[in-house]
């Protein structure tokens, strides 16, 4: 039997029934219950591995939330076996590090598209296929950032699987290749660094479901260096009520077709 074929799902342990067709993604298993408290009748599901499970209701709609852990690899199984039982709508709901100047912490990022600096995604589709989010998911997220006034940017992010790697790419033995790409991204206006979407987009792509991807800006490593101010933020509530808004957004757009 395989994984379309399995009920069950290995790695996150739920069945069709269990969860909505719409679900939010963030990494961290801790953040899922916060995210569950904006549904209606939330309950907890299944927890396994990095893969903790809510499902509740918006406007009457079935959703969940699942958590992927950290990366591309574990990102895809949740996407995969999600698709499974019947997921056909993703919203990332993460966190990442500023990379333009502008991009402060605290600030809110809504991904356009994705660089492909890691492994997952080359396994699904050739270097050539861009990462990009779908579009009806994106404006949702677009239009929950305007209607909910946060401070927010549109473009593009990149995505690596090694997190030290870019925080400290010159004890790496393939420091120059790094460094010289970072400086790349900054010239190509590269919005923030995260580590899914990439993976996200393009296994999407491959299932045919719709994903897009907001993100909490921790911190700017690049206003750092620059002597610009800079506080390190953790409070990632506005990146959530923006997903959820979204979400309620796409939940109108399919009932009225």
């Amino acid at each position: 039997m395989n994984e379309q074929q399995r009920d069950r799902q290995f790695h996150i342990q739920c069945a069709r029934g269990e969860v909505g067709r719409y679900c939010i993604l963030p990494g961290d298993p801790g953040r899922c219950e916060a995210i569950a408290k904006y549904f209606d009748e939330p309950v907890h599901v299944q927890s396994n591995r990095e893969y903790t499970t809510y499902t509740g209701k918006l406007l009457g709609e079935k959703v969940s939330v699942v958590s992927t852990g950290i990366g591309g690899p574990s990102a895809a199984i949740a996407m995969e076996e999600l698709c499974n039982i019947g997921v056909h709508t993703f919203i990332r709901v993460g966190t990442c590090g500023g990379i333009e100047l502008g991009v402060q912490s605290g600030d809110v990022v809504v991904a356009t598209g994705a660089v492909r600096m890691e492994g997952t995604s080359r396994e699904y589709a050739p270097i050539e296929w861009p990462a990009v989010p779908d579009f009806q998911v994106t404006c949702a997220l677009s239009t929950a950032c305007q209607r909910l006034g946060l401070s927010w940017h549109a473009g593009v992010v990149q995505c690596k699987d090694s997190f030290y790697g870019q925080h400290s790419p010159g004890r790496m033995p393939v420091s120059e290749e790094l460094l010289e790409k970072w400086e790349a991204w900054k010239r190509l206006g590269v919005l923030a660094s995260e580590m899914e979407s990439a993976a996200l987009f393009t296994v999407a792509a491959a299932r045919r479901a719709r994903c897009g991807s907001v993100f909490h800006v921790i911190w700017n490593q690049e206003r750092e260096k620059a002597g610009l101010d800079q506080k390190e933020s953790h409070d990632t509530s506005a990146a959530i009520r923006a997903g959820v808004e979204a979400l309620k957004l796409l939940i109108l757009k399919d009932l009225e077709k």
